[in-house]
């Protein structure tokens, strides 16, 4: 950036070039360049990820699938399959990831199963601090998971114990948004009790998920305002209709 201390010279007025202009700089900088996020969706198959996922960017991103049998399925592992597309939007451009994981909660004996995922993310990890310790820093991929949707089947009553562990072993390294699915399967009453159960039981295992951030206190009463009502929406909203 420019030093504080040069200004230009434009008829009699003096406009100054320093720090100022900072904000700007940025900003031209960052849309250029545009902005990386890598979305991770897990849970059982069946509990409509895919389609969430298609329905958020308005694109398909599972031509290529193949559907298993259920014979295939015993035997299936957990596998980590990226999808990424490039989406433009009012001249800003996003390089979106999805971290799919099949095979999560599929098998009969489903200990650690949540194993291949956290090692995928420490690794994602370890590849940034490396890229960011190196000299040649201009063009960085980051490739770390900054967010997962985590599918919780409609049909039990609560949190079930591969629940628990998976969030439990992700919620320090990830931001974790859990989701209803299937949610039309119920009634807005089961829903709500559900929900208030689900509460219940993260609040008791000590899992963390993500919450709106704190507003600063000098934002203004139009921003405080949104931000309440974007809080209030999504602590009645954590359900999935599909």
């Amino acid at each position: 950036p420019s030093t504080a201390l040069c200004y230009s010279v434009k008829g009699p007025e003096k406009q100054y070039v320093g720090f100022a202009t900072l904000p700007n700089q940025v900003h031209r900088k960052s849309v250029k360049k545009g902005f990386d996020f890598t979305l991770m969706v897990a849970g059982e198959s069946g509990m409509g990820k895919s389609t969430l996922v298609n329905s958020l960017f308005l694109t398909d991103l599972y031509k290529d699938r193949k559907l298993l049998n259920a014979e295939e399925r015993i035997h299936q592992t957990v596998e980590i399959i990226k999808h990424t597309v490039d989406i433009e939007e009012k001249g800003v451009k996003l390089k979106l990831t999805i971290v799919d994981t099949p095979g999560f909660g599929d098998a009969v004996n489903n200990n650690e199963c949540w194993k291949p995922i956290t090692d995928y993310i420490d690794q994602q990890f370890e590849q940034y601090f490396r890229d960011e310790s190196g000299l040649n820093r201009k063009n960085i991929q980051d490739n770390r998971v900054h967010c997962c949707l985590y599918f919780i089947p409609p049909f039990g009553h609560g949190l079930r114990p591969v629940d628990v562990e998976f969030m439990k072993a992700l919620h320090e390294k990830v931001n974790i948004i859990p989701l209803i699915a299937k949610a039309d399967c119920l009634t807005p009453n089961e829903i709500k009790k559900l929900k208030d159960r689900i509460r219940e039981e993260i609040d008791k295992f000590g899992i963390k998920v993500y919450q709106f951030p704190e507003c600063d206190s000098d934002e203004d009463e139009e921003f405080k305002q949104l931000d309440k009502e974007l809080k209030w929406r999504t602590s009645r909203t954590v359900t999935l209709s599909n």
